[in-house]
């Protein structure tokens, strides 16, 4: 059992072991290459939801697709973007983070605010905040409403026409985000999980909630977490279900549109359907 000082630090703490890809070399990946030929992606901040048995992983160098079986290309379009911050509404990408070495200089420097891709991360265009903010916690809904959380200041902001205009909401240390179906915004923050049902103006605790430090949308309704000890909790109705345990800190965690859960721990790339979990991508041996 983590003790309450524990869990402050567990809910504060950034995850900074990386994960590089079993057997790779020192080479640049060239563009959607597997990525078994890349010096590896990094630290893996986002993964949203593909289609197909597809997700994104949102890295320090960049995007990458990762199918259910384990096969892995990228970066998409071979930009080196580091995507703090990911999520997806349909065919739409929103990111945030920092450029590359090669990523578009059109897409803003030493921050990306918010950039927009139409084609599944090929290629992107530049939205808010160009060169000025950094995003790293940052989600959308289903009717395509931004919410993100600048690193400069605890601020929620929001966006209902695309990015193209934001409005504050509340004042909001939290570090995750997730919209679910029905509208509730999550946040996980060190106080607990807070929700807001008037488009993050105001939030309250979430009843009878675990303590997460990661949220994410589940497109099946409600939304999944990490609680401070380790546990998968899925929301379904009012309760919290387990759903499975994790190995360490999760450093990101997606659900895939059918309802599978893919998360980065301490094991390595891991895809959970049903009560099944398969390692696709193993951590690095030290």
């Amino acid at each position: 059992m983590i003790s309450p000082t524990t869990r402050r630090l567990a809910i504060t703490a950034t995850v900074t072991v990386a994960l590089l890809l079993t057997g790779c070399s020192t080479t640049p990946a060239e563009p959607d290459a597997p990525a078994s030929t890349a010096a590896g992606f990094g630290h893996v901040h986002g993964i949203v939801d593909a289609g197909g048995s597809t997700v994104l992983l949102g890295t320090h160098t960049g995007l990458y697709t990762l199918g259910e079986d384990g096969t892995v290309t990228g970066p998409v379009g071979g930009i080196d973007l580091d995507a703090m911050g990911l999520t997806a509404t349909g065919d739409t990408l929103y990111a945030s983070g920092h450029p590359g070495p090669s990523t578009p200089a059109e897409l803003g420097a030493p921050n990306l605010g918010i950039i927009r891709s139409l084609d599944a991360g090929a290629s992107w265009e530049p939205v808010a905040f160009t060169g000025e903010e950094d995003f790293h916690v940052l989600t959308v809904t289903g009717d395509g409403t931004l919410y993100g959380i600048e690193s400069s200041r605890p601020l929620l902001r929001t966006s209902s026409d695309g990015g193209q205009s934001w409005a504050d909401g509340a004042e909001l240390p939290a570090v995750d985000l997730a919209a679910a179906t029905d509208g509730t915004l999550y946040a996980a923050t060190q106080d607990g999980l807070q929700h807001s049902t008037d488009g993050g103006a105001t939030f309250t605790p979430a009843p009878d909630a675990p303590v997460l430090y990661l949220v994410e949308t589940d497109p099946t309704g409600g939304v999944v977490g990490v609680d401070t000890d380790g546990t998968l909790r899925r929301l379904v109705g009012t309760g919290w279900e387990n759903v499975g345990t994790t190995t360490g800190t999760v450093q990101a965690l997606g659900v895939t549109g059918d309802g599978a859960i893919v998360l980065v721990d301490d094991r390595g790339v891991v895809w959970i359907r049903d009560t099944t979990a398969t390692v696709l991508i193993p951590a690095a041996t030290p």
